[in-house]
């Protein structure tokens, strides 16, 4: 029975939506990279977006629940944070989504084992 509990259990994503400030962009893009890798229980992936010609971005983090994300607050998350915020033209706008469907890489390979 766990195993179906499991096919119903869904991830959550955290959504920042935000532009920085001309140029900015890839020094944003090396901190968040060095925010991300800190991370461990729960974590289950991360994107970050670009808006193509622009300082426009997303980042997506996903997470096991909602309870990991909060464990993950540490002095060097904090530290990096710290850094990014006087990148950002204006504040980003976060939030959290339940991830209620999720087609990728994994979904893909199975099948491609699969013999049948």
């Amino acid at each position: 029975m766990s195993d179906f509990d499991d096919f119903l259990k869904h991830k959550y994503a955290y959504v920042a939506i935000g532009e920085f400030k001309p140029g900015c962009f890839p020094e944003a893009r090396q901190l968040y990279e060095k925010a991300v890798s800190t991370f461990s229980k729960g974590f289950q992936g991360a994107y970050l977006l670009q808006e193509p010609g622009s300082d426009r971005g997303i980042a997506i983090i996903l997470w096991e629940n909602i309870e990991d994300m909060s464990e993950h607050h540490n002095l060097i998350y904090e530290q990096t944070l710290a850094k990014i915020a006087h990148l950002f033209a204006a504040p980003p706008v976060t939030t959290f989504y339940e991830v209620c469907s999720e087609i990728g890489l994994p979904q893909i390979l199975s099948q491609a084992l699969d013999p049948n």
